[in-house]
């Protein structure tokens, strides 16, 4: 039996059961506030495909309480998997403000990228993390998310790599283990860390 966030996996995404244009793209589409979770149902009744991604948060309410909540990893954004001329069809969706671009040009975002964050939910801790634009870069160059590039951080005695997607200002934290992490850069050629790489190349939060 599963728990934690791969239990959650298909309360995660929103997946219409239209075939797939392989023609589409996907692109991100803005919220309002709070309304990633209607949106994202709305686009399936419309049998749009669509991804949202959530992540598991812990919440402490004022009378002690705690319990989990299925919070997006995202705020006030869902993705659609569609050809641009379909835009009509996004925006007439209540709760949609926009689709991401520049003027009347839609932004789409990498397959490869989507189809790896939807792979690694429920496989790793992933959460929101403020978007970075300078720092050391690493390849992920094993599991589900390998090849994805990002900032690598550490937040007490773990490893994270802080992957940007940058259509939309937003970056997520992934745990890592350092075994599993390569230089994007001057040690792309080869397999492994030296040995000074996880003291050196790491930014404290």
């Amino acid at each position: 039996m599963q728990t934690g966030l791969a239990a959650r996996q298909p309360a995660a995404e929103k997946m219409a059961a239209a075939p797939r244009d392989l023609s589409a793209n996907w692109f991100a589409v803005y919220t309002n506030s709070h309304h990633e979770k209607r949106v994202a149902a709305r686009l399936a009744e419309r049998q749009i495909e669509s991804f949202l991604p959530l992540y598991i948060a812990r919440h402490h309410w004022k009378n002690r309480c705690e319990m989990n909540l299925d919070l997006p990893l995202f705020p006030n954004y869902v993705f659609v998997h569609i050809h641009p001329r379909e835009r009509v069809r996004i925006l007439e969706v209540p709760g949609v403000l926009s689709l991401v671009g520049f003027g009347r040009t839609l932004a789409p975002l990498p397959d490869f990228e989507i189809e790896a964050l939807r792979s690694g939910l429920g496989q790793r801790r992933i959460e929101p993390h403020p978007y970075l634009v300078i720092g050391e870069r690493v390849r992920i160059k094993a599991g589900s998310m390998t090849g994805l590039e990002g900032v690598l951080v550490r937040k007490k005695s773990n490893f994270r790599v802080v992957l940007a997607l940058d259509a939309i200002l937003q970056s997520v934290a992934v745990e890592v283990d350092a075994d599993d992490l390569e230089p994007a850069s001057k040690y792309s050629g080869g397999g492994i860390l030296p040995p000074d790489f996880a003291a050196q190349s790491y930014r404290l939060l």
